[in-house]
């Protein structure tokens, strides 16, 4: 099948899936525009594509702040023209028991996993929408599915992630499309972000057995490179080896 080469917008691009993301779709001939908050790594990445024969630029992006993601989707446009994909990939996973009570790392999952992929299509649907068409890939987890302890608020975002993702599915007419990817277990800095030390000891031996990040991104890779007549809705991807 010959692909039409597309700009993919991918956030959290400094680091693992979003890394991979951006390095799969970059070797498949997609022009990359790449946003993150640590501008060192984008810069190497982008650096690295280009080296290898690729397209990308870089934007600095907290997806957290609704006008910064829109100046970061107004970037993107000036730089390659349009966008047709957007990887809502940021996200952060601080997990505790509920009785600790870190409601400062609720809110923040709150604001980077909920609110970041709202923020995201609040800017690109009305440019998706002026163009004739596009694309969302919105990362969730198997967390999405079903709660684990010390997962409970963590989990929840990634309900209402795919909560979205169907909402925008139904309420879109055709010309757009919209992808949830739910990963297992992944090789990511994701658990570096818990500071409980029990929920960090606990994530040790679930983590036992990951995937690469490239997995996912080849998972991304297949929905966006399908015809524009065909919507992949949903993939979960787990490690053959568990059950997680």
């Amino acid at each position: 099948m010959t692909q039409a080469l597309k700009v993919v917008a991918v956030t959290g691009a400094s680091s693992g899936i979003g890394e991979a993301t951006a390095r799969r779709l970059a070797a498949d001939g997609h022009r990359l525009f790449l946003g993150a908050r640590r501008t060192d790594r984008l810069e190497a990445l982008t650096e690295e594509i280009a080296a290898a024969g690729g397209s990308a630029a870089f934007r600095r992006l907290d997806v957290t702040d609704a006008a910064d993601v829109r100046a970061f989707v107004s970037a993107a446009r000036e730089r390659y023209g349009q966008l047709d994909v957007v990887v809502n990939n940021a996200g952060v996973m601080p997990l505790s028991p509920l009785e600790a009570l870190r409601v400062d790392e609720w809110d923040r999952m709150l604001d980077v996993n909920v609110r970041g992929v709202l923020h995201g299509i609040a800017a690109a649907l009305p440019v998706m929408r002026a163009q004739g068409g596009g694309h969302f890939v919105n990362l969730a987890s198997v967390g999405a599915y079903e709660v684990s302890p010390t997962a409970a608020v963590y989990c929840a975002t990634k309900f209402a992630v795919r909560a979205i993702s169907e909402g925008l599915r139904q309420e879109s007419t055709g010309n757009i499309r919209v992808t949830l990817v739910s990963p297992g277990v992944t090789e990511s800095e994701l658990a570096d972000t818990i500071s409980d030390p029990a929920a960090r000891e606990a994530m040790k031996t679930y983590r036992a057995v990951a995937l690469p990040a490239s997995a996912i991104a080849d998972a991304i890779a297949y929905a966006v490179s399908q015809p524009s007549q065909v919507d992949v809705n949903e993939i979960v991807v787990r490690p053959a080896a568990t059950a997680q």
